[in-house]
């Protein structure tokens, strides 16, 4: 039976697509904790891809240096290192949103897009998802239409009262 030196171990290909997977896995979910650990797994089975296709460990790749056996591959270890500066900044802007999601709203979900959603039931009926606004003339101003828009993360005012049925900071 003939191995050749270049064939990578079954374990650590098997263990490159279960990381990839689970990864894949939690970035789909609504949760920007497990959407962080998936960018983490992912990275560290792309880290672990790149050492696999780097091939056998050999010599330290310094040139004069006389051994009998070939030089590693030092593309492959500084693609590695590359790779985990990219991933760490990645985690660091998602742990970021997390924590200011968590600030602002108490959880770390990611709520449907409402302009999403009005698309997605238009297409359900199949209308189109735009209005040829040059085309008819509605009467209103930009500002009067701006001031009927809600907007669905916007915190309240301080300087407006708050109206009636809201809750005040009188005690009531």
């Amino acid at each position: 039976m003939i191995v050749l030196d270049t064939v990578p171990s079954g374990a650590l290909l098997l263990t490159v697509g279960v990381l990839f997977a689970a990864g894949v896995y939690l970035l789909l979910e609504r949760s920007l904790t497990r959407v962080l650990l998936g960018f983490v797994l992912m990275g560290n089975g792309a880290n672990l891809a790149i050492l696999v296709a780097g091939g056998r460990a050999g010599a330290p790749p310094i040139t004069g240096a006389e051994t009998a056996e070939p030089m590693s591959d030092p593309l492959a270890q500084a693609m590695v290192l590359t790779s985990i500066v990219i991933t760490l900044a990645l985690v660091a802007f998602v742990l970021a949103m997390a924590y200011r999601s968590w600030q602002l709203h108490g959880h770390d979900e990611v709520q449907d897009d409402l302009e999403d959603t009005r698309i997605a039931r238009l297409a359900d009926a199949d209308a189109p998802s735009y209005a040829d606004s040059d085309a008819e003339e509605s009467g209103s101003t930009l500002d009067e239409e701006a001031v009927a828009v809600r907007d669905e993360v916007a915190l309240p005012d301080p300087a407006t009262p708050p109206g009636p049925g809201a809750r005040g900071g009188d005690g009531a």
